[in-house]
C-alpha cells in the first residue's frame, strides 16, 4: 500500500522560499509518477509539477515554471517541491499524489491519482 506523509510549509514572506517533501512508503519510488497540488478554498486542486519517475521528465504549469522545481530521492523515498520568488498567490494547501510512472496522460488531472498524502497549508504574507 502506498503511503504518502508530508512536511514542510507554513508561513512564508512574499519573495521567500520553501521545500515541501513528500515521503513515500510500501513501494518503489522508482516505478511512479508523484505530482504536487495546490488548491485555494472554494477553487478546484490544481496540478503544479509533476515528476514522471523511471519513465523520465519533470512537467511544470506554464504558471509556475521558473520558480517551482520538483525533485527526488529514489533512495530516501522522497519526492520534494522548491517554491522560490514566493508570490501570495502561491497561498494554498499543498497536497502530493502518486500513481504508476507507466501512465502517461493528463499528468496534472487529480482524478487520475491514486494516492494522496495530507494538505499543507502554505500562506505568503508579510
Amino acid at each position: 500500500q502506498v503511503q504518502l506523509v508530508k512536511s514542510g510549509g507554513g508561513l512564508v514572506r512574499p519573495g521567500g522560499s520553501l521545500t515541501l517533501s513528500c515521503g513515500v512508503s510500501g513501494v518503489a519510488l522508482e516505478n511512479y509518477a508523484v505530482a504536487w497540488f495546490r488548491q485555494v478554498a472554494g477553487k478546484e486542486r490544481e496540478g503544479v509539477a509533476c515528476d514522471m519517475g523511471s519513465t523520465g521528465g519533470t512537467y511544470y504549469i506554464d504558471a509556475v515554471k521558473g520558480r517551482f522545481s520538483i525533485s527526488r530521492d529514489n533512495a530516501k523515498k522522497t519526492v520534494y517541491l522548491t517554491i522560490t520568488s514566493l508570490k501570495p498567490h502561491d497561498t494554498a494547501v499543498y497536497y502530493c499524489a502518486a500513481r504508476s510512472a507507466a501512465a502517461r496522460w493528463r499528468l496534472f488531472h487529480p482524478d487520475d491519482y491514486s494516492y494522496w498524502g495530507q494538505g499543507t497549508q502554505v500562506t505568503v504574507s508579510s
